[in-house]
């Protein structure tokens, strides 16, 4: 297994060593427009994965290769903690994981837009003005602070306002689900919230959510199904003032098939 850092020509800036139970690369440059971090493995599986430290360790699983490119521009990074990316001493490190523990399917601090080859990875028909801190990836970072809105800690799936708003989350693997977790953004009054939502697995099969103004965690279990995939949406909003319903945090937990 390796991780690089190459630039926008696709150049080798660095690349990592063995380290302890898997390698690791300290990076010892400011980070440039362009620049990507590249994970090779030799074959696709689970792994946990150090990118930057603000961000910590996130089990992933990984193809075979996997790009994140570095989000250099500060409205790239709003939806991080303000040091992440930021200075000349970056850790990455990359080891080996196996487990068949029960856990959330859906967490990965390491997902946005330009990832390839991470996964979990969620995507949306839509974001509210197109901006990071309302996009669906802060759906599924493992951060749980919900009343505000805005940049970091407060970030959140926002919809634009718009009834048709969907979310998707692959997990590039079949995975078995037992339970779903909706932590909705309250931050009240300026916001609303859903009465319902519905979420639809990879076989179409689709599990009605009643949900109430709450700001923690929602759960609902199901029977354990085997899936690759599962889309939100069908959500009602409440019948209040606000045109503002938001998503914090979904959490999807299961094991691995």
């Amino acid at each position: 297994m390796q991780i690089s850092v190459v630039n926008q020509e696709n150049q080798v800036l660095a690349t990592s060593r063995p380290c302890g139970y898997g390698v690791a690369l300290e990076y010892t440059q400011a980070y440039q427009a362009g620049d990507t971090v590249v994970l090779s493995v030799e074959k696709a599986g689970l792994f946990e994965l150090q990118i930057d430290e603000c961000l910590g360790k996130s089990v992933v699983y990984l193809e075979e290769e996997a790009r994140f490119q570095i989000p250099t521009e500060a409205s790239k990074r709003t939806c991080y903690p303000k040091l992440a990316f930021t200075g000349d001493c970056h850790l990455m490190t990359l080891t080996p994981f196996s487990t068949e523990m029960r856990r959330n399917l859906a967490l990965n601090a390491y997902d946005h837009h330009q990832t390839k080859g991470i996964h979990p990875h969620a995507s949306a028909n839509v974001e509210t003005r197109g901006e990071m801190v309302f996009a669906a990836r802060n759906a599924i970072d493992g951060v749980f602070a919900n009343h505000s809105h805005g940049d970091y800690p407060y970030a959140s799936w926002g919809i634009n306002r718009d009834p048709k708003a969907e979310m998707r989350i692959d997990f590039g693997r079949s995975v078995i689900v037992d339970e779903i977790r909706l932590t909705l953004r309250a931050d009240w009054p300026h916001d609303s919230w859903w009465t319902e939502a519905v979420v639809t697995d990879s076989n179409q099969v689709r599990y009605v959510l009643p949900l109430a103004k709450s700001p923690l965690p929602q759960c609902f279990s199901i029977a354990p199904t085997s899936m690759t995939s599962l889309t939100l949406g069908e959500l009602k909003k409440a019948d209040d003032q606000s045109p503002f319903p938001a998503l914090t945090q979904i959490e999807v937990w299961g094991t691995e098939a």
